[in-house]
């Protein structure tokens, strides 16, 4: 005890001492201000999540919207009774991107599932006891009589004959429809399942899910209840954002993103196993049974997996027929190519004597996603195969014209890209 008396002693003391005693009046208000400054900044970056997780994220909206009207009789499916009276659908994650598209990672009969609800941008959080009337007169409008199966069937084939094209494929297409409303299997198609699969049809995703089922690139649907639907798991994102925290994403800068996802995301030989699942969706979209289809939003965040890397769409919003495309840009006024632009990367020329845009399409999807693949696939390439694969995919990113006019030149650079990554990968445990 007398021993540490004499330490202190000696260090209140020392010139050493008085020089530190000195610095801590300079010392306390750095950290005070460091403290302050890390209080300021976590609750700016409170406000801002919340701010925009509350603008984004309006499952309860949804859920408030569908079981009024599911209580009320206007709609119906087979999803309404576990939704709406026995509460046997839990929400989970919040995934909108967007607040019009609400997207939820769920769990129903004991099996992982995506939710997705549409909400008009009419609907907010303010507009109250009005939603639901509101809702239903916009949505749930059609039929506005009950009708014989017969009538909705020629119904709904006019409706796709004038989003998909006149195709002899369509009645198979009606078929479906026509199944997926009857979902209590009595050889009947009430009101209320009539607006709620009509309702469905509006929605560009569902119709592309309807026509992709079995095709195994789309997640499967499961089920409905009006215009609110659930599909089978949530993909994983192949993004480069999506392998870091979520907390860490808005406070790196993109640049390093890129970098990440190679640490982070998948090992090589699995990408490859995605990319090859990304070449035969593109064949699917390339005059398939129900028509072409084009991708309006070529990113990485809509290239999704599975746990096994089988390639799953992440997202289908961007993701248009032909028909809708071409009536959408033809004839459309425009002073540069740029003005004619559908979703975001679905161009066509201007003609800039008629200052009109043309309905043909620049680049085909061939060519938007092999640009994707250079960034996703190129780096961490086997040596090997670097040079070979870095030439074909700038080859097939250079594919532009209609897309009738490369067909041949299409399927057999398409045809190529997927040989040589599967000759990578074969007989391995990646396959």
């Amino acid at each position: 005890m007398r021993r540490l008396r004499r330490l202190a002693h000696l260090v209140l003391f020392c010139p050493f001492s008085k020089g530190l005693q000195g610095r801590l009046p300079g010392l306390r208000v750095k950290y005070v201000f460091l403290v302050w400054l890390g209080v300021l900044a976590g609750s700016w970056l409170a406000y801002v999540h919340y701010s925009s997780y509350a603008e984004l994220c309006r499952g309860h909206v949804c859920r408030v919207v569908i079981c009024d009207q599911y209580h009320k009789g206007i709609i119906s499916g087979s999803l309404c009774q576990d939704l709406c009276s026995l509460q046997q659908v839990e929400w989970r994650t919040c995934l909108s991107s967007v607040p019009g598209q609400q997207v939820y990672s769920g769990l129903w009969q004991g099996r992982e599932v995506t939710i997705k609800c549409g909400l008009e941008e009419s609907l907010s959080l303010k507009a109250g006891a009005d939603v639901a009337p509101r809702r239903e007169l916009v949505l749930f409008d059609k039929p506005t009589r009950g009708t014989s199966i017969k009538e909705f069937r020629e119904m709904t084939l006019s409706f796709l004959k004038a989003n998909l094209g006149d195709l002899p494929s369509l009645p198979a297409l009606v078929g479906q429809v026509l199944l997926m409303a009857d979902f209590n299997k009595d050889s009947r198609v009430s009101l209320a399942e009539a607006k709620s699969v009509w309702a469905l049809l509006q929605r560009n995703e569902f119709l592309l899910l309807l026509s992709l089922q079995g095709k195994g690139h789309a997640s499967p649907l499961l089920g409905h209840c009006g215009d609110l639907y659930v599909t089978e798991g949530v993909p994983r994102s192949s993004g480069p954002a999506a392998a870091l925290p979520a907390l860490l994403r808005p406070l790196l800068p993109p640049a390093l993103h890129g970098a990440l996802q190679q640490w982070l995301g998948p090992a090589w030989p699995w990408r490859a196993k995605i990319a090859i699942g990304l070449l035969e969706f593109v064949e699917e979209l390339f005059h398939g049974a129900y028509g072409t289809f084009y991708m309006c939003e070529t990113t990485l965040a809509n290239v999704g997996y599975t746990a096994k890397y089988d390639f799953r769409m992440a997202d289908l919003q961007q993701v248009a027929p032909e028909a809708a495309v071409r009536r959408f840009l033809r004839g459309r006024h425009c002073e540069r190519s740029a003005d004619c632009t559908y979703g975001r990367d679905c161009r066509a020329p201007c003609d800039t004597l008629l200052r009109q845009c043309k309905g043909d399409l620049v680049q085909p999807n061939l060519a938007k996603v092999c640009e994707l693949l250079r960034h996703y696939l190129l780096p961490g390439a086997p040596a090997g195969l670097r040079a070979e694969l870095g030439r074909q995919l700038r080859t097939c990113a250079t594919l532009s014209g209609l897309a009738s006019q490369v067909e041949a030149h299409h399927s057999l650079v398409l045809s190529h890209l997927k040989t040589l990554l599967w000759k990578e990968i074969s007989n391995t445990k990646y396959t």
